[in-house]
Formats: structure tokens, C-alpha cells, sequence
């Protein structure tokens, strides 16, 4: 029994790396690993997490996508895939590759239907016939909001701000300061207000 007892921690530190290295891995082959974000996230414990839940809540909103769009998610996600690896440009490597699983993560759980969502507040601009319809995801990470004006949406992402709150996307910028709206929306200016 002594002998058991002797050799019962060598044992368990001979276990520990080898789950610890399972569970900082992505969700990729880091053997096939290709380029400098890839070999980033092999080696950073916290990207390798983020790769694994976005891996994860892709493969669960696929499962529920009708076939149009889970082929047009795929081939989205090709396309996302380059762009993170485009991070290997930028000044701050690690924050634009976790920038870029952040922002796709909470795009694929909001499109695959993978969080609650919350009930939109609408705005009626200025010079507009249809009103502006904001649904606010304060539990996702980096919390986000989808704007939809017609049949045209998007996701944007909670910025900094010195007052108010604001979101923004790829030509989209939404800002709400003391219950007024100002909105860019792919080049057009528009003021807002809450509908009543």
C-alpha cells in the first residue's frame, strides 16, 4: 500500500500536462497548423478556448440552419477564417485574432438562434418612412445589438464611448445619448427617436 501511495503523485503529475494541453487546445489540428495566427492560437491558452466555443456553437447552429443558409454560413465562415488570419497585419496580433472570434462567436450564436433574444425597441428618424428596430444582447461577449431598418440588418458591437451608449459595424454606427439616436447607416446621417 505504501509503494501505491509513493508513486500516486509522479502518477497524477504525469496526467495533469497532458489533460491541461487537451484542454488548451483549438479546435483545430495545431499539427496542420499553417501561418502565424494559427500558430498563435496553438499556443495561447485563451484563443485556443475561444476557437473551441466558437467550433462548438457553429456546429450546433448548422445542425438547426435550413440548408440555404447553412451552405451560405460555411461559406462565410471560409471567408472569416481568412480574415482572422489577416490579423497576422495588424499592430496587435492577439487582440485583432480575439476581436475576430469574439465578434463571429456572438454572430453565429445570434443567428443560429443559440441566445435569448430580447425584445426589439424601435426609432423613428427623421426623415424616414420605415422606423429603425434595435434588438440589445447585453450577455453576449462583446454585448451587441441588431439594427434592422426594412429588410436590411446588421450586427454591431458595443464601443467605447465617452457618453451614452454605442454599437458599430462595417458602415454602421448607432449611438443613444440622453434618449436621442444618431445613426450612420452606409452613408446616410439620420436622427432618432424612441417610438411612442
Amino acid at each position: 500500500m505504501r509503494f501505491l501511495f509513493a508513486f500516486l503523485p509522479a502518477l497524477l503529475a504525469g496526467l495533469l500536462p497532458v489533460s491541461w494541453a487537451h484542454a488548451a487546445s483549438p479546435a483545430f489540428d495545431c499539427a496542420k497548423a499553417t501561418g502565424q495566427v494559427e500558430q498563435l492560437v496553438c499556443k495561447d491558452a485563451g484563443l485556443a478556448a475561444l476557437d473551441r466555443k466558437l467550433a462548438d456553437a457553429y456546429a450546433k447552429a448548422l445542425k438547426d440552419w435550413p440548408a440555404n443558409v447553412a451552405q451560405e454560413q460555411r461559406t462565410f465562415q471560409r471567408g472569416w477564417i481568412k480574415g482572422r488570419n489577416d490579423c497576422w497585419k495588424d499592430s496587435d496580433v492577439r487582440a485583432c485574432v480575439e476581436n475576430e472570434y469574439k465578434t463571429r462567436l456572438v454572430d453565429v450564436q445570434i443567428k443560429g438562434g443559440l441566445v435569448m433574444a430580447p425584445t426589439p425597441v424601435g426609432y423613428r428618424c427623421k426623415g424616414e418612412a420605415t422606423p429603425v428596430m434595435a434588438a440589445f444582447y447585453k450577455d453576449t461577449d462583446p454585448p451587441s445589438a441588431v439594427l434592422t431598418i426594412g429588410n436590411d440588418q446588421v450586427i454591431a458591437f458595443q464601443a467605447r464611448s465617452g457618453s451614452g451608449t454605442k454599437y458599430t459595424a462595417a458602415n454602421v454606427e448607432f449611438w443613444e445619448h440622453q434618449g436621442e439616436v444618431t445613426l450612420e447607416w452606409f452613408g446616410k446621417k439620420l436622427t432618432c427617436a424612441p417610438l411612442k
